[in-house]
């Protein structure tokens, strides 16, 4: 992803025996779906890509049909045409290749495309001479593979604890097979180490320019699932599997840049190791709009049974160096210059990265043009603070309910203006949808639907 392809003709993916060329998109769901070209049909489609429904972009997790009220139905079509500096060969699938695709009307961008909302987004930050670069830090469960009609609940596919070395041994066979994969894509692996979670791992993968995190997001869930599947186990991003263990969030780490100069930490005397300015006003303006993003970042209900006070996972609207109990961490660097990055920990691996990188640019972005104030850093857990000590300081509990979330998206013009009203109208009909179709449901029967489609 990071070195494309240079060569997509019909020459090359013959000499690779490639056979079918995978057309890819992320639906407002955020299940990954495809539609292929036969290499013998690359010659007619290879410019204007493949029909697809319009109605694709208002179907939920929950049913393969359109939501009422999306604004989207039988009628319309339109083109995934694909975007061929993204062409990969699949180590995992033999004689297939995957390229990424944009969606066209009548030749145009089309309203509802995720991936040309978030290239708004990135061309919004360039307008003020910035770019964003990002990762995506994803955690997901192996599981035993089971007959999934027959099974009550996933079974991990161990038992140890965090950073175990007994849980690298029992599994490095899959875990090379995943990083020598995502490598043969031209995706830089950091670290890995087992989570927390029965089973539970994570691998990090290196920040790269907006559009380039968001698509490698997709490459990494893809990747995991298939080597997981090749290895007899099933890899789950589920939010909350198991409802006394650690749950999986897909933390976003995120960094400003100008003129290739990191924007993040502050370089005047006395400040070393604090937020620049810039940085502090971008902190505030997703700070402000995060009870908003969320019904975009955690944007499903399984998603808000991991989001608690003292589980790590940001449930409160505060910031703080490395304080993983606030929404917003600044990781601190032990070399210097510090800090270098932000994390946004309230994002899991049931948003579409499009949307979610695209409307948290958006949120900062509007706190860098309103120069918001940040206000000052906590060092100890929000959950422990008296409430009227919170309220001081204006730190709240973040929304506990996709409902709840869903309301402040309702009301949030920054963000609905930046979606535009067609993508905002279908995005909070999936949402609403599937909020209805699960919320009374057990955790069990949550899992039994999600299990495989994140």
């Amino acid at each position: 992803m990071s070195q494309p392809i240079p060569d997509y003709s019909p020459e090359f993916l013959s000499e690779n025996n490639i056979r079918f060329v995978r057309v890819v998109w992320c639906d407002n769901a955020n299940v990954i779906r495809a539609k292929a070209i036969h290499i013998n049909a690359l010659s007619r489609q290879s410019q204007y890509g493949v029909g697809l429904s319009a109605a694709q972009q208002a179907v939920p997790v929950t049913v393969d049909a359109p939501v009422p009220g999306g604004g989207l139905g039988p009628v319309g079509e339109v083109w995934l045409k694909p975007d061929w500096s993204t062409l990969t060969l699949l180590p995992y699938a033999s004689g297939h290749a995957r390229v990424m695709g944009m969606m066209h009307h009548q030749g145009n961008p089309w309203a509802w495309c995720p991936r040309h909302f978030l290239q708004r987004m990135v061309q919004a930050a360039a307008n003020l001479g910035l770019t964003v670069q990002a990762a995506f830090e994803s955690e997901f469960y192996l599981l035993t593979a089971q007959d999934s009609e027959a099974a009550t609940a996933p079974i991990p596919a161990d038992h140890t604890l965090f950073s175990a070395t007994a849980s690298m041994d029992q599994h490095y066979t899959v875990i090379n097979a995943i990083a020598d994969a995502l490598v043969a894509q031209n995706i830089s692996v950091e670290q890995y180490y087992p989570e927390s979670g029965p089973g539970q791992q994570e691998l990090s993968i290196r920040y790269g320019p907006a559009m380039q995190a968001a698509d490698q997001h997709i490459v990494f869930r893809e990747t995991v699932r298939a080597v997981a599947r090749q290895h007899g186990l099933i890899a789950s991003f589920v939010p909350k599997l198991f409802e006394h263990s650690a749950g999986s969030g897909c933390h976003l780490h995120l960094s400003l840049w100008q003129d290739e100069q990191n924007l993040m930490f502050n370089d005047q005397p006395g400040q070393e190791g604090k937020l620049s300015d810039q940085a502090g006003a971008f902190v505030a303006g997703i700070l402000r709009h995060l009870p908003a993003l969320m019904a975009i970042t955690t944007p499903i209900p399984n998603s808000y049974r991991r989001i608690q006070p003292h589980c790590w996972s940001g449930a409160f609207r505060a910031w703080g160096y490395d304080n993983r109990e606030a929404a917003v961490r600044v990781p601190t660097s032990p070399d210097g210059p510090s800090p270098t990055q932000i994390e946004l920990k309230t994002v899991d691996n049931a948003a579409n990265p499009y949307l979610a990188l695209g409307c948290v640019i958006a949120a900062g972005l509007s706190g860098l043009k309103n120069n918001l104030r940040l206000e000052a850093p906590i060092d100890i857990d929000p959950g422990l603070m008296p409430e009227t000590e919170r309220n001081q300081q204006g730190i709240t509990l973040l929304p506990n309910t996709l409902k709840d979330a869903i309301a402040h998206l309702r009301q949030n013009t920054l963000l609905t203006r930046a979606l535009g009203k067609p993508l905002a109208q279908t995005f909070l009909a999936v949402r609403q949808a599937e909020w209805e179709a699960m919320h009374d449901l057990s955790l069990e029967a949550e899992v039994k639907l999600l299990l495989e489609r994140y």
